[in-house]
Order: C-alpha cells, then sequence, then structure tokens
C-alpha cells in the first residue's frame, strides 16, 4: 500500500501517511503556460493506492485527478482509494431551473468512475443523507469531524455556548455540545444571495457569555461575520469561530476578524493559517475500516 500526495496538499497527507503508517510519495504536478497539467507518478506502484487531496478550488484538480488515476491503472494499481478531506460540488442537487447542470451527480459518478473508494469528511449535503447517494460506490464513505472538534474544544473551555449560525449547523453543535456538555443553540438564516444573508439570533441572553460560533465551511464569511457582529451588538462576551473547511474565498477571514470574532480555528481539510485542528487520526481510522 502507498499514499500519493499532490504538492498542495502534502503535509496533511504525509501525517495521515505516518498515523496509517504507511510510505508517502508525491506527485510529480507541472502547469503549462495555457493552463494544461503534467501528472508524473512513481512507476512502481503496489495494488493499493490511496491518493489524499482536498478538492477545494476544484476544477484543476478534477482535471488532474483524472490523469492521476487513469495512469496509476495503467502502472498496475488495482485497487485506489480518493481521500478528500473536504469534497467539492456538493451543493447542486437537483436543477434550480432548467437546463441547469446537478454536479453533484455528475461530479459524483465521474469519482466513482475513476476510484474504488471515496473518503471524506462532513460534505455539505442537503436533500440527501448518505455520500453514496451523490458517489454511486459501495464504499462512499463521509465521517464527521464532530468528535476532533469536541475533543479541541473540550481542552480550551470550561464553559461557553455553541451556536450554530443555522439549522444546517445544527447537526453539529448539538452533536458537540452532547459530547462536552455546553449549552448550545441555532439561528435563523435566510440567504438572499452568495454574498448576502440575513441571520436571526436565537431569544436568549449573551450578555457576557463567551460563544463559539460552529460551521461547517466558511466560503465568503458573510454568515459568519454577521452572526459575530450580532452577538458583539447582544453584549456576548468573547466570540470565537470553529470551521470545518475553512475555504475562505477573498476577503472572508478579514470580515469575520473585522466583526470581532476573538479567533478563528479550523481543521486542515484545506490548509489555511488558521488549520489547527488535525484530522490525521480520524481519517486514518476510517481507512483502517476499509473492507
Amino acid at each position: 500500500m502507498l499514499l500519493l500526495a499532490f504538492p498542495d496538499y502534502c503535509a496533511p497527507s504525509q501525517r495521515l501517511a505516518e498515523k496509517f503508517n504507511i510510505p508517502c510519495e508525491r506527485v510529480e504536478v507541472h502547469h503549462f503556460p495555457d493552463g494544461e497539467s503534467l501528472i508524473r507518478l512513481p512507476v512502481d506502484l503496489p495494488e493499493h493506492v490511496i491518493v489524499c487531496r482536498s478538492l477545494n478550488q476544484p476544477n484543476d484538480k478534477l482535471i488532474e485527478l483524472l490523469l492521476f488515476a487513469r495512469t496509476a491503472r495503467e502502472l498496475g494499481a488495482k485497487r485506489l482509494t480518493l481521500v478528500a478531506p473536504y469534497l467539492c460540488y456538493m451543493r447542486q442537487d437537483v436543477a434550480n431551473r432548467p437546463g441547469e447542470a446537478v454536479s453533484q451527480r455528475i461530479i459524483g459518478e465521474l469519482l466513482a468512475e475513476l476510484f474504488d473508494d471515496v473518503v471524506t469528511v462532513d460534505p455539505h449535503l442537503h436533500r440527501i443523507s448518505r455520500l453514496r447517494q451523490a458517489i454511486p460506490l459501495d464504499n462512499a464513505i463521509s465521517i464527521s469531524a464532530s468528535p476532533t472538534l469536541s475533543e479541541f474544544l473540550r481542552n480550551r473551555f470550561d464553559k461557553a455556548l455553541l451556536l450554530g449560525p443555522d439549522s444546517e449547523s445544527e447537526q453539529w453543535v448539538a452533536g458537540i455540545a452532547d459530547v462536552i456538555g455546553f449549552d448550545y443553540a441555532v439561528a435563523d438564516k435566510i440567504r438572499r444571495g452568495d454574498r448576502e444573508v440575513e441571520i436571526t439570533l436565537p431569544d436568549l441572553d449573551f450578555t457576557r457569555q463567551d460563544v463559539v460560533i460552529v460551521d461547517d465551511m466558511a466560503s465568503t464569511g458573510r454568515t459568519m461575520a454577521r452572526t459575530v457582529a450580532l452577538l458583539q451588538a447582544a453584549g456576548a462576551g468573547a466570540v470565537y469561530a470553529v470551521v470545518i473547511h475553512p475555504l475562505f474565498c477573498g476577503d472572508a477571514e478579514m470580515l469575520i476578524r473585522a466583526a470581532g470574532a476573538r479567533a478563528i480555528w479550523s481543521t486542515d481539510s484545506i490548509e489555511h493559517h488558521t488549520s489547527c485542528i488535525r484530522l490525521d487520526e480520524l481519517l486514518s481510522s476510517a481507512l483502517k475500516a476499509l473492507p
């Protein structure tokens, strides 16, 4: 067994290989001036190859995974396992208007054609409950970061209120609160567009309470920033943000900090300077459980 790492996700891949106790080698990637990619793999591949790559900014990465998988098969790999801590294109699960591509199904089918197993962390699913409904594989594995987040927060707080910024985040704040014994609440969100949201805090007294906002991803940062600002206006104590997938597009992080967040912590599902919550143990356990 061998783990192969792309250069853009090398350090977390190496940590996973060490935790799983298998060798790790790098995939060589060269980008030509016109944007095309050249992929080079080690020539001597074992039958089972694991590739670890997070799929933020996904378009080039998907093409490179296509080149990777086809080449790995040609070089003798019989089983290919994709570990994608952040999994792209999971939002669009229906055609909201005639003619729209349902990207979740299309990308899911592509990954199922290329790989025998897909392992990811908390994919952004809406109308489906199981990852294999999007990626038609028996071994389409979705694991939750909640145990890792719970341990992280328990080591930093004796007491805090956990707040989910919308109904979708309730699964994480409720699960974490149950493990570490903190109170939790959930705000209400209405999305007006990619960068426009309305947040309504729950009817609670936030005065001087330390609050930890927990969400699965921060993309534009508007949801998180607006929630932080409302908590500050409501008289909360220190406000912190915990994010599973730190996409942080454009000025997202700056907006959250400017709103008054004391600290931002995220997992290393995407490499970012806020990524202090490591997922290698969680991912290693998932790999060991594969049939």
